[in-house]
């Protein structure tokens, strides 16, 4: 029971932690939304958009880690990363060369 509640601690400790991410985030691009995608193996990823189009992301080590910090810091989630959501995102021109050069072999 003991290794239960530590495992449960510490999933808790994580969440708050990725939740005090996305509050920044959030901050500093004046506001933001958010999907979970699973990841495999690797956990989950959550993607972020900023109200200004600013996109980031954050990967827990699982699903429950991720929906219990994006709960935490309050913002609208999304259940896919298309239409209206999607169409939110800004990209640079980093962006598109570094598109350009998968595309070419680069």
């Amino acid at each position: 029971m003991a290794d239960t509640q530590q495992v449960d601690a510490k999933a808790e400790r994580k969440a708050a932690k990725l939740a005090k991410r996305i509050d920044a985030f959030s901050k500093a691009h004046g506001g933001a939304e958010g999907q979970v995608a699973h990841i495999g193996e690797r956990g989950a990823r959550i993607v972020l958009v900023g109200d200004d189009g600013t996109w980031g992301d954050l990967v827990a080590r699982t699903q429950e880690i991720a929906e219990k910090a994006v709960e935490k810091s309050g913002i609208t989630t999304h259940e896919s990363f298309d239409g209206e959501f999607a169409a939110k995102v800004r990209t640079g021109a980093y962006e598109w060369k570094r598109m350009a050069g998968i595309q070419l072999g680069g």
